[in-house]
């Protein structure tokens, strides 16, 4: 999966339909955004995308599966010399690790809100458990696009980055990384 993705979730229709719905992440409004502590001072705050994936969601069934993927080259903190040295073998490794990925396959609701996506986040070359949380989630028919659905919200995780073997700077920089997912997945409305 992509680091920090990594990873990004979401994007169901949750109406009547009897079967699976397949929305695809739009590039444009699907990022995702990092902070961790730096000296116990101030926060390191940055952002990962554009974030590209699918969602498969059946509303009947309560169930479906999200995958996420984001290239972790493409890390900004808005301070160019920053994100050289984050690209770095010691830390994001981006050379031998180009991509991150978050694959989930467990999906809780709340009636026909989805509340959360439990799944896995594969960055730096090794995989560990995320649970990302959506803080807010909608469906709705797209205001811009005649038959297009549009569903997205905003998510949240947090993992430990020495958990992938990202180490470096500890204790001095912060382990616990936050992740916050916003993401739009769209579909024709035909296909409903």
């Amino acid at each position: 999966m992509k680091p920090l993705l990594a990873i990004a979730l979401a994007c169901a229709s949750l109406t009547a339909a009897a079967a699976p719905a397949s929305y695809t992440l739009d590039a444009q409004h699907s990022w995702v955004q990092f902070e961790l502590m730096h000296f116990g001072t101030s926060t390191i705050r940055g952002r990962l995308g554009p974030a590209r994936g699918v969602a498969v969601l059946d509303a009947a069934a309560r169930s479906g599966e999200i995958s996420i993927e984001i290239d972790t080259a493409s890390i900004s903190t808005g301070f160019a010399p920053f994100d050289e040295r984050i690209r770095r073998d010691d830390l994001l490794a981006t050379a031998t690790y180009p991509t991150a990925w978050f694959v989930s396959r467990s999906l809780s609701f709340d009636g026909d809100r989805l509340v959360a996506a439990r799944g896995e986040l594969t960055l730096h070359g090794r995989s560990q458990p995320l649970t990302l949380t959506a803080k807010h989630y909608r469906c709705a028919a797209h205001p811009m696009l005649p038959a297009t659905e549009l569903c997205g919200g905003d998510f949240e995780g947090r993992f430990k980055r020495s958990d992938f073997g990202i180490d470096f700077g500890l204790p001095f920089v912060g382990d616990e990384v936050v992740l916050r997912v916003q993401v739009e997945g769209l579909r024709p409305s035909a296909a409903r």
